[in-house]
């Protein structure tokens, strides 16, 4: 835990939106409270059904499930998200040894797992991972783009950049920090 700087993890961690699965009411509950700490939203729910219903409404970025719940168990919970969002965020966290599931959750896909119980310092790693692995995924999707913009925006764009003497693409990336820092 000693290189990672608590203040920062949060800081990015704040950005985003979690659930938390899992069918005892107080693991839920101590999930959640924790978890609350961390991300700027946390949608707690006790079975699968519940979930997929509440996910397809919160559309969280990044999903916490246990395995062995009753009804549809977080397996089947993962692979119906997983139909969903190919890319979601999945963290299986289990007190379960049984090789079959941890390999079935593996198979689904999920991020990682964590075994139970969890302390702070498994938490803080889990969640620096995450952010870690999120970072990641922002700078291959933001290596390339492009942007249709309203022909009079393009002016505007256009006569800054000449203006400055930088390039368009310099001006739209200073307008859509400014826009994301501000929200």
């Amino acid at each position: 835990m000693g290189n990672i700087d608590l203040v920062q993890l949060t800081q990015q961690t704040k950005k985003l939106t979690a659930m938390v699965v899992e069918d005892e009411k107080v693991t839920n509950e101590l999930l959640s409270s924790t978890f609350k700490n961390f991300f700027s939203d946390v949608t707690s729910c006790f079975n699968g059904e519940e979930a997929l219903e509440a996910y397809n409404k919160t559309n969280p970025d990044i999903v916490f499930v246990d395995i062995i719940m009753p009804g549809m168990d977080g397996i089947e919970l993962a692979r119906k998200i997983r139909a969903l969002n190919p890319n979601q965020i999945i963290i299986v966290i289990s007190a379960s040894n049984d090789i079959e599931k941890i390999s079935e959750s593996i198979e689904v896909g999920v991020n990682s797992f964590i075994q139970k119980p969890i302390d702070t310092k498994k938490i803080i790693e889990l969640l620096s991972g995450i952010t870690s692995m999120i970072n990641k995924k922002r700078k291959v999707e933001t290596k390339t783009f492009s942007i249709s913009l309203p022909l009079d925006l393009y002016d505007l764009v256009n006569e800054n950049a000449k203006e400055e003497s930088i390039s368009k693409n310099a001006v739209i990336i200073r307008a859509l920090r400014g826009f994301y820092e501000n929200n």
